[in-house]
């Protein structure tokens, strides 16, 4: 066969057809090779920084992570927004950018003092005695997937951003006239005398004929409707289906145990109140009268501190402490040795003789392997799920990419399979939910991708984001039919009719009394006179403001605000209806609360600070010259 190839090889035939296929590698493939090469790759430049787009990459998952947790359970950002959200990753990092280069040209540095004490201060890196450990440094960065010189080259540019910007703070004041409005706007107090028509006081009216009924019925055929139904088929790839095919070990869980101990392991806690002082005779006379003012009864601590602060003694207390916690380890010995609410003592320590009363015990908690077994279990199944189900989805995306359909998917993914009908809410048509694997976070989901999709279109793999840092979870869906809605026949929905017409009547009859009402008071007539004609009652609320309804449905409080003093207004709420006359407007003043005043005015100062700091990013950017390369940024996020 070989030899056969090789005399092929030397015709002039097959010769030409190698000439002319070189050829075509030098006109198409590697000129556009050679076009690549030289196309830049940077998504920005701001003077001789690029951006590239890894860089972008990774400020524009943060940007969608944010944005999905605010969206809707099933609703998926549109192209137009993922595009967006792209656009608006790009320009945080351009305005970072120019800040940088400001930093630069200013000489602003931090000092290494500075830099260690920021990272001392942090509570995250704090460790059980309050203090910074420097294993809960390492394990933070390590969550964090950052190690010590990226993180201290970031705290670093941020620490020297914050001067920057800090400067341009310093002196803010909010004017006064401005927080005086403000603060008159949000304390500003209402109240109104109302009349209220409750549909629940309005007599049930007659049962309609049997011409009413259909006549409605004809006429409100979108409330006899069946929804529309899908016919669907979907595969999901989630933590859960793929926990039934991975296999966790006794030994793995152990090996958990003893890795998260500290995790679940709480410390008891204890409550103290503590007197020191350096001589023992002292501290002896000090319980000797804290346990007689005991046995009397009542609360002594008071009088005890002020007994300890003419013997020179310390008088301080402790909340929740951890033996560890407290300064001297014989002061937490004794602390944990002793009885609650009783004085214990005198003791020796390093700082001196202590007496002292325990007033409140929080137990510990260690429990044992066997107790935190299932949970041990279902953390390492979803570590274990999450390290594989980013290699099954790729496999699952490639398969379906190929033309393939969900039935040709390989039975070794992990998949979980659906099928059946439904409609928008996940029902089926018997009423009952649609059994749906992965869960409500990947149902709501899939749910609302399939009534977007058109029957017959093919099936593509859609990624969800699961809460709490979960990870993902896959589904790739089909539309195999679309049941649209059908009008129920009239005898199976007559009682629902009847209602329907009846609710109705009940809220013209309150409607019309109100509306009565409001024009008799609008035509001259007192609200008091008005009410006594229509047989109701007034009443008048209690004060409101724009935060707080006090006793009035939030319809009617919108309104109040609505009016001038003495004018009356109509709206209708859940309840009924109400007719409201704005009866008394109430000016706060600022020195009656001083607190909430300062406070504003402070809020504002802060809102001020805000809008000067955007206006000057916005100013480096523009004399920093940003340069966008559009059509790397267009091809960044593709349907």
């Amino acid at each position: 066969m070989i030899s056969a190839f090789r005399s092929y090889l030397s015709t002039w035939v097959v010769r030409g057809f190698f000439l002319i296929l070189v050829a075509s590698f030098a006109m198409w493939g590697i000129g556009d090779v050679v076009h690549q090469i030289g196309s830049p790759t940077w998504v920005a430049k701001i003077g001789d920084r690029a951006i590239e787009i890894p860089e972008l990459d990774a400020a524009y998952r943060q940007q969608m992570n944010r944005l999905t947790q605010t969206m809707p359970a099933g609703q998926e950002p549109s192209l137009e927004l993922k595009r967006a959200m792209a656009r608006q990753a790009l320009e945080q990092l351009i305005g970072q950018a120019a800040i940088g280069q400001e930093i630069a040209r200013l000489h602003i540095t931090v000092p290494d003092a500075a830099l260690r004490q920021a990272v001392y201060e942090m509570p995250a890196f704090r460790g059980p005695s309050g203090q910074f450990d420097r294993r809960t440094f390492e394990a933070a960065l390590s969550t964090n997937n950052l190690n010590e010189g990226r993180f201290l080259d970031l705290l670093r540019g941020d620490l020297a951003q914050r001067q920057l910007l800090g400067s341009l703070r310093a002196g803010i004041a909010t004017p006064g006239i401005l927080s005086q409005q403000v603060f008159a706007y949000q304390n500003e107090q209402r109240s109104a005398d109302v009349v209220e028509f409750a549909l629940a006081a309005v007599p049930a009216p007659a049962a309609p004929d049997e011409a009413a009924q259909h006549r409605w019925y004809d006429n409100h055929p979108d409330s006899y409707s069946t929804s529309e139904y899908r016919r669907i088929k979907a595969a999901i790839l989630s933590p859960a289906t793929l926990a039934k095919d991975i296999a966790v070990t006794d030994e793995e869980l152990r090996a958990s145990y003893e890795q998260h101990k500290a995790e679940y392991v709480t410390p008891a806690k204890r409550s103290v109140q503590v007197i020191t002082v350096q001589d023992q005779a002292k501290a002896e006379a000090l319980a000797t009268a804290w346990r007689a003012g005991a046995a009397e009864g009542g609360s002594i601590w008071a009088a005890m501190q002020e007994k300890a602060k003419t013997e020179g003694a310390a008088a301080v207390e402790m909340a929740d402490a951890t033996e560890q916690e407290f300064p001297a380890p014989e002061l937490g010995q004794a602390v944990f040795a002793a009885a609650p609410e009783t004085v214990s003592g005198p003791g020796k320590s390093a700082l001196g003789w202590f007496v002292v009363r325990v007033t409140k015990i929080v137990p510990g908690n260690n429990p044992a392997f066997e107790a935190l077994k299932p949970e041990l279990r279902d953390k390492l199944l979803a570590d274990k799920a999450a390290d594989l189900i980013y290699d099954r989805a790729n496999k699952m995306d490639n398969i379906l990419a190929s033309g393939a359909s969900l039935d040709e998917l390989p039975s070794d993914l992990g998949l979980d399979g659906a099928a059946g009908t439904l409609d928008a809410t996940g029902n089926t048509p018997d009423g009952t939910p649609a059994p749906i694997p992965g869960g409500d976070d990947v149902k709501a989901p899939l749910i609302a991708s399939v009534f977007q999709m058109r029957k017959g279109d093919p099936a593509r793999l859609q990624e969800v984001q699961l809460p709490q840092g979960h990870g993902s979870a896959y589904y790739a869906a089909t539309v195999e039919d679309i049941v649209p809605p059908a009008l129920r026949p009239f005898e199976t929905v007559r009682a629902r009719v009847i209602d329907d017409i009846r609710s109705d009547q009940v809220r013209k009859t309150a409607e019309q009394a109100a509306a009565k009402l409001l024009g008799a008071v609008k035509a001259g007539q007192s609200l008091a006179d008005a009410a006594t004609i229509a047989g109701a009652t007034v009443r008048h609320t209690v004060p409101m403001n724009r935060a707080a309804a006090g006793d009035v449905a939030p319809e009617v409080q919108q309104m109040v605000f609505g009016l001038k003093q003495g004018e009356p207004g109509m709206v209708e709420t859940p309840e009924g209806f109400t007719v409201a006359v704005l009866a008394q407007v109430t000016t706060p003043d600022p020195k009656i609360d001083p607190a909430g005043y300062n406070r504003l005015r402070d809020a504002l100062a802060r809102s001020v600070g805000d809008d000067i700091e955007m206006i000057f990013a916005s100013a480096l950017r523009q004399r920093a010259g940003a340069e966008i390369n559009q059509s790397v940024l267009d091809s960044f996020v593709q349907p």
